[in-house]
């Protein structure tokens, strides 16, 4: 059986949201027809506390987009985004979330931020998901989503660790593109480590072939 991930299709991410993805809104017909073409249907949702170490304004001295350090990591600092049981945490309207098997929550830990839907960036907190695609006995999983750059991106090269079959719609991404290239490259990243990347059409194509 395959899997469909939905990544992190929250308010805040839409172009009106606190951290705006150009574009993402337009995701949702695209998520919506896939949803059909999946027998399991699985989400994430950004769930972050307020005072999360990501935020800017928890850091006084610093301004969205810098980058600190905590211990190995590099945190960009980003504005207030995702806060649990907040309208901008919620999923965007006219997604199909009743097909939803599940939802995972990422970002919880306010010391650590979480771009992937299996672990936060230290690697030292799982959200579940690995888990629970074992014991479904999940081998294949595609991903869709926002944003490319991030926690699509490493969702994937975490997936492809674990040693999933993965596919990504790059239709059904939008990146943030703090740089103007970082969508694309990102998309150049997933490929160079093993994951496949299609257009909807494409796969709609192919699926109707086989039948």
């Amino acid at each position: 059986m395959k899997a469909l991930i939905v990544v992190d299709m929250q308010n805040d991410f839409m172009p009106s949201g606190a951290l705006p993805t150009k574009g993402a809104d337009a995701l949702v017909p695209v998520i919506n027809r896939l949803i059909d073409y999946f027998p399991l249907v699985l989400a994430t949702q950004d769930w972050h506390p307020k005072d999360h170490n990501s935020f800017a304004v928890n850091h006084p001295e610093y301004k969205v987009g810098d980058v600190i350090r905590e211990g190995a990591i590099e945190q960009i600092l980003w504005p207030v985004h995702c806060v649990q049981n907040t309208k901008g945490a919620e999923f965007v309207k006219g997604l199909r979330i009743d097909r939803f098997e599940r939802v995972f929550h990422k970002g919880i830990d306010r010391m650590v931020d979480s771009y992937s839907t299996f672990f936060d960036n230290a690697h030292l907190r799982e959200t579940g998901l690995a888990e629970y695609l074992h014991k479904r006995g999940i081998k294949e999983i595609a991903f869709v989503g926002v944003a490319t750059d991030y926690c699509v991106l490493y969702s994937v090269l975490d997936a492809l660790e674990l040693g999933f079959q993965v596919m990504v719609f790059a239709d059904g991404c939008r990146a943030i593109n703090l740089r103007q290239a970082d969508g694309e490259e990102a998309f150049e990243k997933m490929t160079q480590a093993g994951a496949v990347v299609v257009t909807s059409s494409d796969f709609f194509s192919s699926e109707q072939g086989d039948c």
